[in-house]
């Protein structure tokens, strides 16, 4: 027969509703602080974006069981197919950071090959190293430095995620974060 018995701890959380409430208000927040992003996100990159991608309207997810964790996430802009990506994911996980991700894959990564992905200004950017394009930890088995990577391990890649992240104490400079983070990928991309 399963263990059903609670820890005095878990007896506590159980009875106690405010920090659910808490939490669903936390998550709240972040869906609003999202939606005011993906305005923004549509302004700054119009004139941009193909129309093909153009199209597709900001999309905000939510999960509760990221490695055990909540999440919400923005994607903007988006298109996702078997063998081609082009997005930015805005990223919330709970206890940990917000991130954001430039993700290409197929013909786009292709398109912006020639982008230089290993300037020197973007010393505190992370490319994922991991075959599993899927994953959004940070951990040296998913993301390393941009630093760490040479052009031609670049170009070996068969896709691009180049992210950024700042970690959840610094809240109340997230929206800045993500707003400038999300420009410097575009600037990045048209430097091609």
């Amino acid at each position: 027969m399963a263990n059903v018995k609670l820890s005095q701890r878990e007896l506590d959380l159980v009875t106690n509703t405010d920090f659910i409430l808490t939490k669903n208000n936390i998550i709240t927040k972040v869906f609003d602080l999202f939606g005011d992003l993906s305005e923004f996100e549509i302004k700054t990159a119009n004139n941009f974006l193909d129309n093909e991608i153009k199209m597709i309207s900001p999309k905000i997810s939510k999960g509760e069981n990221y490695e055990g964790l909540p999440w919400v996430m923005l994607d903007y802009p988006r298109y996702f197919t078997a063998k081609d990506v082009f997005a930015i994911r805005s990223y919330f996980w709970w206890g940990n950071y917000f991130s954001v991700t430039l993700h290409l894959k197929g013909k786009f990564k292709e398109r912006f090959q020639a982008a230089s992905f290993k300037s020197q200004e973007r010393r505190d950017w992370f490319l994922c190293c991991n075959e599993d394009e899927w994953q959004h930890h940070f951990r040296k088995d998913n993301y390393k430095l941009m630093s760490e990577f040479s052009e031609e391990e670049i170009q070996q890649l068969s896709f691009i995620k180049l992210a950024k992240k700042i970690p959840l104490h610094r809240w109340n400079d997230a929206e800045i974060f993500l707003k400038e983070s999300f420009e410097t990928m575009l600037e990045l991309l048209q430097k091609k």
